[in-house]
C-alpha cells in the first residue's frame, strides 16, 4: 500500500454520513473489459459527474442536487474531500481521487479499497437497496435477493471491479443506472431486506454473474452464458 493510500485510510473525518441493477446491457467485447474513469473538473457534465456527486453526497461532502453538472458546489466538495484525505487539493477528479472515492476501476486489493467515509460506514447496503428497488421491484423476495447477490458475486470475481460501487457504476452494466431510475426510486422495505440478506451471505443464484429479463430485447451473447435458474421474471447465469 502506498503512503498516499495509508494517509487516506488514517485521516479522521467527522462530517456526518448522509443516507441516501432488470436488464444487463453488455459492454462491447468481453464483459471483463476494464476502463479508466474520465478526469472531471469544473465545467464538465454528464453521467460520471452524477456518480461523483452521489458519492460525495453519501459521504457528507456535497449537499447540492445530483444534476450531472460540475459547478462551484461540486468543485468545493471535491476540494474538501481531497484536503481531508491527504490528496492534492486542486478540485480535479483524476485517477487518484477516483480511487480514494472507492470508484476507481482497479483498486489494488480488497482490504485496501476502503477510503475515508464521512461517518466511517460503508454505503454498500444503501447502494444495493437502491439497485434492487430499481431493477427488481415487484419481483418475489428471492428474486430481489438474487439481484443483489449478482452484484456481490461480481465483486468477488476477477473479471469485474472489486467493490460494490465499482460494479454498480460500471458503464452500461445495469439499465437502471444508465437511465437514472436508481436515483429516482427510493428503496422499499423489501429492497432493504433483500440487500441485507445478500450481504449476510444468501445467494439464491449459486454464483451467477449475469441476469436478464427474457421477455425484453437482449444481446444474443448473453444466451451463451450457462443458465443457472430463473427466479420471477429474471434469468440468472454464470
Amino acid at each position: 500500500m502506498s503512503s498516499e493510500q495509508a494517509r487516506i485510510r488514517k485521516t479522521p473525518v467527522r462530517a456526518a454520513w448522509l443516507g441516501g441493477l432488470l436488464l444487463v446491457v453488455l459492454l462491447a467485447g468481453s464483459p471483463a473489459v476494464h476502463a479508466q474513469r474520465p478526469t472531471l473538473y469544473w465545467g464538465t457534465s454528464g453521467y460520471q459527474v452524477r456518480v461523483l456527486q452521489w458519492r460525495l453526497q453519501q459521504w457528507g461532502y456535497y449537499r447540492g442536487p445530483i444534476d450531472g453538472s460540475f459547478g462551484n458546489a461540486t468543485a468545493q466538495a471535491v476540494r474538501r474531500f481531497q484536503a481531508r484525505n491527504g490528496l492534492r487539493v486542486d478540485g480535479v477528479v483524476g485517477p487518484t481521487t477516483w480511487s480514494a472515492l472507492g470508484l476507481g476501476w482497479r483498486a489494488p486489493v480488497r482490504a485496501a479499497a476502503t477510503p475515508v467515509a464521512a461517518g466511517g460506514r460503508s454505503d454498500d447496503l444503501t447502494l444495493l437497496a437502491r439497485l434492487v428497488s430499481a431493477e427488481a421491484e415487484g419481483e418475489p423476495f428471492e428474486g430481489m435477493v438474487s439481484v443483489a447477490a449478482v452484484v456481490l458475486n461480481r465483486v468477488r470475481s476477477p473479471k469485474f471491479p472489486n467493490s460494490v460501487a465499482g460494479v454498480v457504476f460500471q458503464p452500461h452494466a445495469f439499465e437502471s443506472v444508465t437511465n437514472g431510475l436508481i436515483w429516482r426510486r427510493s428503496p422499499s422495505a423489501l429492497a432493504w431486506q433483500a440487500a441485507r440478506a445478500a450481504l449476510n451471505g444468501w445467494d439464491p443464484t449459486y454464483g451467477s454473474l449475469f441476469f436478464w429479463n427474457p421477455a425484453k430485447p437482449v444481446s444474443g451473447w448473453i444466451w451463451s452464458r450457462p443458465v443457472v435458474r430463473q427466479v420471477g421474471a429474471h434469468v440468472f447465469a454464470l
